[in-house]
């Protein structure tokens, strides 16, 4: 069980230390099905859940259409069900837009949805999060992880951030030292391009002799829709228009709970126009003939975006190292071609218990190689190995090629060919903006489509104000010299939450103001910016958005 103890005096202030024989980092579908799976095996072990948002759920988002196969698992005695706001999948809809009009296109056998369900990933959270804590794991919500802890080469914890330090970085009256969280073992499960995860991969090697991982941004409105526009277990999804044939994206539309519907739009990262906005391109999408009539006399609820994995199984890092390993989005298990990574990332959480109570329990108490063999194992590595030539596939080949390559590879190869395609890294895609025409997006009309900002308040985001910015320019003079020299900003255009702003843009002087309290914490800048000047560290804890059930 854990104990408490005095911890040594760090920068002249005491800071606590508490200690587990498991800490993992991140109250996600991973994380939290690693904690539940612990105390289901060995119901004595301490299990600590660190969560940067202010409760487990609030940064949580995802256009969901769940595969249950790992929740079954977990849970097997527990109808998903009772998740608030669930429906089965009942109707799929796959369509090619062009502007002016659409065409049905026969359903790919991985996005499939009989069997599965539309839920909200962050009431699945939650009720995951109610499971963990009546079996005895301590949720430590709003606190963010921020360092990792090393001795002697092992990973032996995490430490969270002071809170009360002004923007000056001096603290302020309100400063309170953060607090080591000690463990045996940690598990990160921060989700798609974790912080700490970045600082073990640098410190380990982990991703070194695989391929770059790739990324999409997906971006979601939830509405409450009239009973005569709603048909729970409706999952529509399109390819095509908004988007040009070298831009790998597509929408979504998911029908569930009472008058709920999901759409967003999910766009590959390796988009190459500097001009290009993904938030304006959902707002775009929504007016398209087929989405358009669900809207009518609707009322839109909510708003968010999220970074997603995309580089498939040949991008995969190293998953285990001393006193430590990666599950979930941490590492990358989503299945692109499926849509789908919930099922995958808690899978890996499972897996991950099972390794570490065998450790606990002595059987081979010295490491935790285990893990990645039970992966390679079970049917994650499966599914994933067989659809990883179909994401690279659109991006060496764009929508007509790649849709034929999707063809072979899904319905006759199904992962047997001899080769891998590989992924390239996100941010070397763009173009100067001199190659490329500006793009010029149509007004919103403030019923249908919308501006960035009163979007933005649809997140509940907040940041205490007073704090030092959590988005890191590494080199100030780069911002302007590259970025507005070479490609006119583009992170002013490709952040969906007006991060970002040139001013001065006709006059001599141009400046860059990152509008920091606005961050959805996405991650997109982190991937995206050409140089990877930009980093995303966690600000203080429980600030970024607060979405709300049905997210």
């Amino acid at each position: 069980m854990f104990q408490r103890r005095e911890p040594e005096d760090l920068a002249g202030v005491p800071r606590e230390e508490v200690a587990f024989d498991v800490v993992v980092v991140g109250a996600g579908p991973a994380g939290l099905a690693a904690a539940i799976r612990l105390k289901q095996i060995k119901p004595e072990i301490s299990v600590c859940v660190l969560e940067k948002g202010a409760e487990a759920g609030a940064h949580i988002l995802s256009g969901c259409v769940l595969d249950p196969r790992a929740f079954h698992e977990l849970l097997p005695e527990t109808d998903i069900l009772t998740v608030e706001h669930t429906v089965p999948a009942r109707e799929d809809r796959f369509l090619f837009l062009t502007e002016a009009g659409d065409f049905r296109l026969p359903i790919p056998p991985d996005m499939r949805n009989r069997g599965n369900y539309i839920v909200s990933l962050g009431n699945l959270v939650r009720f995951l999060a109610s499971r963990a804590t009546e079996l005895g794991v301590e949720i430590y919500s709003g606190f963010a992880g921020t360092e990792v802890l090393i001795d002697d080469d092992r990973v032996v914890g995490v430490a969270t951030g002071d809170m009360g330090v002004g923007k000056d970085g001096n603290p302020t009256e309100l400063y309170q030292r953060g607090m080591e969280l000690r463990a045996t073992y940690t598990v990160f499960a921060e989700g798609c391009r974790g912080s700490l995860g970045k600082q073990l991969m640098a410190r380990y090697g982990l991703n070194q002799g695989v391929d770059p991982q790739t990324y999409g941004i997906g971006l979601k409105e939830l509405w409450e829709v009239k009973d005569a526009n709603h048909y729970p277990g409706l999952v529509m999804h399109s390819i095509g228009w908004p988007l040009d044939s070298r831009t790998y994206g597509g929408t979504f539309m998911y029908h569930f709970g009472s008058n709920l519907v999901a759409f967003g739009l999910v766009v590959g990262l390796d988009f190459q126009s500097p001009y290009f906005s993904p938030f304006e391109e959902m707002q775009r999408s929504k007016t398209h003939r087929a989405f358009r009539p669900f809207f009518e006399g609707a009322r839109r609820i909510a708003y968010g975006a999220r970074a997603l994995n995309e580089g498939g199984v040949q991008s995969i890092p190293k998953l285990v190292f001393p006193g430590g390993m990666l599950v979930g989005c941490e590492a990358g298990f989503m299945n692109v071609p499926k849509i789908k990574g919930t099922h995958t990332a808690m899978k890996s959480g499972i897996l991950a218990a099972e390794t570490i109570a065998q450790a606990l329990a002595g059987i081979k108490p010295n490491t935790l190689e285990d893990f990645p063999v039970k992966l390679r194992e079970s049917w994650i590595w499966s599914e994933l190995k067989a659809v990883r030539n179909v994401r690279p596939g659109f991006a060496k080949l764009g929508l007509w090629g790649g849709l034929v390559n999707a063809a072979f590879e899904t319905y006759l190869a199904r992962g047997r060919l001899p080769w891998t395609l590989h992924n390239r890294p996100d941010n070397t895609a763009l173009k100067p903006a001199t190659d490329v025409a500006p793009i010029v997006y149509p007004k919103p009309d403030g019923v249908l489509t919308f501006d960035c900002l009163s979007s933005l308040f649809l997140s509940n985001t907040h940041h205490e104000e007073n704090q030092p910015a959590h988005l890191v320019l590494h080199d100030p003079s780069v911002a302007i010299s590259i970025n507005w020299q070479k490609y006119r900003c583009p992170e002013s255009r490709y952040c969906p939450a007006g991060v970002y702003e040139i001013v001065g843009a006709d006059e001599t002087s141009v400046t860059l103001r990152i509008n920091a309290q606005n961050c959805l914490h996405c991650k997109t800048c982190d991937i995206k910016d050409p140089t990877q000047n930009i980093s995303w560290v966690p600000p203080e804890g429980a600030g970024g958005p607060a979405y709300p059930g049905g997210m």
